[in-house]
């Protein structure tokens, strides 16, 4: 049984949050590495768990981009690699 992760822990600084253990911050358990993992909250502040939720993705108009030239005899070469491997 996985323990509940808090939302917003009043001191978070005072554990390590890189796995269940909740280890104190100068006595880590796990051998996590050498610093602490921060909890979400501290990194991306009060609304942490609502960040991505609101993602629309764009309309993009491929046809309008610009073209890239491709150099000479790259493309020979590519169709010739992939010709040969099947």
């Amino acid at each position: 049984m996985n323990k509940r992760f808090p939302v917003q822990p009043a001191n978070p600084e005072r554990l390590c949050w890189g796995c269940d253990e909740y280890c104190a911050s100068d006595s880590m358990r796990c051998g996590n590495g050498s610093e602490r993992t921060p909890h979400p909250f501290e990194l991306f502040g009060k609304d942490w768990q609502a960040m991505g939720k609101d993602f629309v993705m764009p309309d993009i108009d491929v046809s309008a981009a610009p073209r890239v030239p491709v150099a000479a005899g790259v493309s020979d070469r590519v169709s010739g690699v992939l010709s040969q491997s099947t």
